[in-house]
């Protein structure tokens, strides 16, 4: 069985969203095709497909929410990786069993329609890793 089907998404940290979203147009030569608030996370986040990959650019809510926090310690730029799995819960079974440590024990709803779980960069090589499962 594959674990983590593919990469699902690269997610940056950009402190303006309009100006990030006119930028990636021009770098990607398409416009964002999806716009959504995902309030318990505290972000905005704006999707750009480029041939099978995606791009999900994040602006914070509020002064004190992940992204941020995350601007104002490392600055804009790549903020996580997220892979496709077929089965969140199992995949955050094996990760914990790995030694792994999870920021959350159950998976949340997150942006585009996924149930998204992610992994401490600590415990992962400096990446903060992010789990995703389509909800059907």
């Amino acid at each position: 069985m594959e674990h983590l089907i593919r990469i699902e998404h690269i997610g940056i940290a950009v402190k303006d969203l309009n100006a990030a979203e006119a930028l990636y147009a021009k770098l990607l030569s398409t416009a964002s095709y999806k716009r959504e608030e995902v309030e318990s996370e505290g972000v905005i986040t704006s999707f750009f497909r480029t041939g099978p990959n995606k791009i999900e650019l994040l602006e914070s809510t509020r002064p004190d929410g992940p992204i941020a926090k995350a601007i104002e310690k490392r600055g804009e730029g790549i903020h996580h990786i997220a892979f496709e799995v077929a089965d969140i819960r199992a995949e955050m079974a094996r990760l914990k069993a790995e030694g792994f440590t999870l920021l959350n024990e159950e998976p949340k709803r997150g942006a585009d329609n996924k149930l998204v779980c992610f992994v401490h960069p600590k415990s992962a090589g400096g990446v903060l890793v992010e789990l995703c499962q389509e909800i059907s």
